[in-house]
């Protein structure tokens, strides 16, 4: 069970010039950790409509996919990740969070602050090198 890899889909969400930034709650692996929403890929589902759903879950918004960037493996040390990142764009609905604990809505240099999960670093890089 150890090795299984967790394929997991994220958005770098633009809000106008700014980017959503979520942190995970203290019961949830990787506590308060800041991270690119996003969720777990179910059985059948393409990467983009996972990443809509897990969005609209998550968050109460609705997105548009816009780029696939590079995905990431990541061992932690009770699980593998495999994180398959998207950008999108906000579209409409009421920013809700149901189970992170804070989010931040950031420019470039406030995202570098942040604590982020292991994985999610080279998805940031990536991205502000775009």
């Amino acid at each position: 069970m150890k090795n299984k890899t967790i394929t997991v889909t994220c958005a770098i969400i633009h809000f106008d010039d700014k980017i959503l930034a979520v942190q995970r709650s203290q019961t949830m692996k990787l506590p308060l950790k800041w991270e690119f929403a996003g969720g777990k890929i179910e059985p059948d589902e393409s990467e983009i409509d996972c990443i809509k759903r897990e969005i609209f879950e998550e968050l109460n918004i609705s997105i548009e996919i816009k780029e696939r960037l590079t995905p990431v493996t990541h061992q932690y040390p009770n699980f593998k990740i495999k994180l398959i990142p998207f950008t999108a764009k906000y579209l409409s609905g009421e920013l809700k969070l149901r189970e992170h604990v804070n989010y931040l809505l950031a420019n470039t240099e406030e995202l570098l602050k942040l604590d982020w999960a292991e994985a999610d670093l080279p998805i940031l890089k990536e991205f502000l090198t775009l």
